[in-house]
């Protein structure tokens, strides 16, 4: 019997949803919001659904409260995948399932073909138990070999923020958990929007707005409001709070900028540069020194590229930056092609 993949087909309304509320380094970055495919490989969802309410007690095998949260994101590769679940030992080499220390792989209709998608990492055959990863790329290397059981339908931005955290080797240098988990209902709010009391009402990352990203005038107002945000928490001295706002405004503009037309975008680039100028003071205030260096760079070349446009030096260095990062990401890419076979 042949499935289609998740790409091609959107989310069932029947099939469950359940959350993570991720922190990075003790700051709240936002939420993912997952599909279940309950109704292909329902044995591997429910397993994945009651850890994320923690309802099933605790653990025979670990000992352990059968639940995610307090769970960290132990391994993240860029260009590949981020992978958690460990409850018992944190590290990797722990957690089972709530049928017991390992379950069989109970299908592999879905493929590893789009970011998002949840999977279920294992040792080898049948050997499921607690942890999973999330992919951020294609992996079709991994198809017939770990069963594809979900996918993110809210929240791939905090996915793609996880997926760019420094690591030393493949760690997380900065503690990535599951601050609360748990199943979302019929009729729940699926809390996309901050419940910060600064009066934000826009989703934290613009995929997940339903706003049109080509309407400029509509996002600058956005990035504007946000910004503004930000500021009021700047004149009471958060700095953290105000570098966040800041980062989601700009956020809001380059998604953007990357699909308006040309002549509108001399309107974005203006409220680009005053939130990579904002970012850098609040990074200089924490005393974040790398952070501010890095902002201000970008700052200097997004208002020299304004001022100069036809500069080919200008242009020259902005064209060799960009072929770095892609240059990296290729070698990324190729370094983990076999991770996991």
């Amino acid at each position: 019997m042949s499935h289609p993949s998740p790409l091609a087909r959107p989310s069932k309304p029947c099939n469950p949803r359940a959350f993570f509320d991720v922190d990075i380094g003790g700051e709240r970055v936002g939420r993912i919001v997952f599909e279940l495919f309950a109704d292909v490989v329902p044995k591997t969802a429910e397993n994945f659904r009651a850890l994320c309410t923690g309802e099933k007690g605790t653990g025979p095998t670990t000992g352990k409260p059968l639940h995610y949260k307090g769970c960290p994101f132990h391994r993240i590769i860029k260009q590949f995948m981020v992978q958690g679940g460990d409850f018992s030992n944190q590290n990797g080499t722990g957690g089972e399932s709530i049928y017991g220390e390992k379950f069989e792989d109970e299908n592999f209709h879905y493929k590893h073909d789009k970011p998002g998608l949840l999977s279920m990492a294992n040792a080898g055959p049948g050997t499921n138990g607690s942890q999973f990863f999330i992919t951020t790329v294609p992996t079709s290397h991994l198809d017939g070999k770990h069963v594809v059981f979900g996918q993110v339908i809210k929240g791939m931005g905090v996915v793609k923020i996880l997926e760019n955290v420094e690591v030393k080797g493949e760690n997380p240098v900065k503690l990535c958990v599951i601050a609360e988990c748990g199943e979302l209902k019929e009729g729940d709010d699926w809390g996309i929007v901050p419940q910060d009391g600064s009066g934000d009402v826009h989703p934290d990352f613009p995929e997940d707005s339903d706003i049109d990203l080509k309407d400029v005038d509509k996002i600058v107002a956005i990035a504007e409001d946000i910004k503004n945000i930000g500021n009021t928490f700047f004149k009471s001295q958060n700095w953290a709070m105000a570098a966040k706002k800041y980062s989601k405004s700009l956020r809001y503009v380059e998604a953007s900028e990357a699909v308006a037309e040309e002549a509108n975008k001399p309107k974005l680039k203006t409220v680009a540069l005053t939130c990579v100028l904002n970012i850098g003071a609040c990074k200089l205030k924490l005393s974040d020194w790398q952070g501010a260096i890095e902002s201000c760079s970008e700052a200097d070349l997004k208002k020299a590229h304004e001022i100069a446009p036809e500069d080919k030096a200008i242009q020259t260095e902005t064209l060799r930056i960009k072929q770095k990062i892609k240059t990296q990401k290729e070698k990324e890419k190729a370094a983990y092609a076999k991770m996991f076979a």
